[in-house]
């Protein structure tokens, strides 16, 4: 009997969208994806959503929590989304974060994030690192949290990446995964499917000049794994107390994780 971890796996590294291409092939196209769209991405986000993700993402923060001194290393965060709004919370309960660094493997993404920073006056509080999910130049147990918000679907070798974000989690360190997911209302699903493959390849043509991008975020969606096969991936990098909770009736998720 086929096992669902593995299967899915394997179907994550060889899919582009609804192509099948080669594992080298899929890291190469999807770096052409964000290359393309990083100066529209974050205002992408909030036409796509309808500002909707910044709910998500504050959720995100919530089930963190984070603490001052906290040390974060959020991945695929090229833009800083998530990096400043744990500086915005950690600054609210009065303290400071200990470090936070914003790993993604694209520069244009960086660039983006780099300029907001700038423009926040934020620069020397986040480190900003060029580097892969999958094989990070960072020491093992130095980190107390690892976050990922709607980066682990584009990752060639998913298992890789949660191996990843094991190792560099010290002990007790969180893992908090924030992605599109399955819709689970009676009713919503089929609304849900109309609107992706109808209207964000139309916006993405619209705003970003760039039909084909979109379309492949839409079809990625479809091929990552459900909720539970998902958390079973996780526990099977060796990460404990796997929990989700659903948001926006599935169509996005929160995966937290412990590094025991």
């Amino acid at each position: 009997m086929t096992d669902p971890v593995d299967q899915a796996g394997r179907r994550l590294a060889t899919s582009f969208g609804y192509q099948e291409v080669p594992p080298e092939d899929k890291t190469k196209l999807v770096g052409g994806v964000f290359a393309r769209v990083a100066a529209r991405y974050d205002l992408m986000n909030d036409l796509m959503s309808g500002g909707v993700h910044r709910l998500w993402k504050a959720a995100m923060i919530d089930w963190l929590a984070p603490r001052p001194g906290i040390r974060l290393l959020d991945v695929a965060g090229g833009t800083g989304d998530i990096a400043f709004r744990v500086l915005e919370r950690v600054e609210r309960r009065r303290g400071a974060a200990g470090l936070i660094v914003v790993s993604d493997v694209n520069p244009a993404m960086l660039e983006v994030g780099r300029d907001r920073a700038i423009d926040a006056n934020r620069l020397e509080a986040v480190g900003w690192l060029c580097a892969d999910a999958e094989a990070l130049p960072l020491p093992a147990r130095s980190f107390d949290a690892y976050t990922i918000a709607f980066g682990i679907r584009n990752v060639t070798r998913i298992e890789r990446a949660l191996a990843e974000a094991r190792r560099v989690l010290k002990p007790g360190g969180r893992f908090l995964c924030l992605e599109f997911a399955r819709v689970d209302v009676p009713g919503l699903a089929g609304l849900y499917d109309a609107y992706s493959f109808t209207l964000l390849p139309w916006l993405g043509e619209l705003v970003a000049n760039d039909r084909a991008a979109y379309q492949y975020l839409v079809e990625s969606i479809r091929r990552f794994p459900d909720q539970a096969t998902f958390a079973r991936m996780i526990e099977r990098a060796g990460m404990s107390r796997v929990r989700y909770r659903n948001l926006s009736g599935g169509i996005a998720a929160l995966h937290s994780a412990w590094r025991l």
